[in-house]
């Protein structure tokens, strides 16, 4: 199984190139999405945790862990791609305990202006917009950087371009356009 597991903090535009792959090539590839599974408030990812989904959240590292297992337990030839917001930590815990291992963890980022007007004006979600998550996304670069992971900035290339180079990583060809 070829593995492609991006993370990224919101508006680095990581859903936005899972979408199109999945449109484009949902014969070759199967996507997974964190978030499918609903994200609860953060009051009931601690009574079902232990604590909030930040950089030390049981939580998140609960569930990146149980879906790493379940990718492990039900891909087996065709590329698959997991799309989230995940600490690197957590992901390589869960590749270990998954018995995972080839993959490729890839951080989508874009610079604060991007990921600011993205956030407010494409997505209608100013409430996203804020300082926690501009230091979340700084947290995930450091973590990436420090661990020597691959970073996509998206901030001045195309999604065509964010999406190919997913694409070549999966194996799976052209993204077509």
């Amino acid at each position: 199984m070829g593995l492609v597991i991006l993370t990224g903090a919101s508006g680095s535009g990581k859903t936005t190139i899972a979408e199109r792959i999945e449109q484009q090539h949902a014969e070759q590839v199967r996507v997974f999405r964190f978030d499918s599974i609903g994200v609860p408030s953060p009051d009931e990812r601690i009574a079902r945790r232990g604590t909030g989904s930040g950089p030390g959240g049981g939580w998140q590292r609960a569930i990146t862990i149980e879906w790493l297992d379940r990718i492990a337990r039900e891909c087996d030839d065709v590329p698959v791609l997991f799309e989230g917001q995940m600490r690197l930590a957590f992901i390589t815990e869960g590749l270990a305990a998954a018995g995972i291992v080839e993959a490729r963890i890839v951080l989508v980022h874009c610079d604060e202006a991007t990921r600011t007007h993205r956030l407010q004006k494409d997505r209608n979600q100013p409430d996203l917009a804020t300082p926690d998550m501009m230091n979340w996304a700084k947290f995930l670069q450091g973590e990436a950087e420090a661990g020597g992971f691959e970073l996509l900035d998206t901030s001045k290339i195309s999604i065509e371009d964010s999406v190919q180079y997913v694409c070549d990583r999966l194996g799976i060809g052209r993204s077509g356009g």
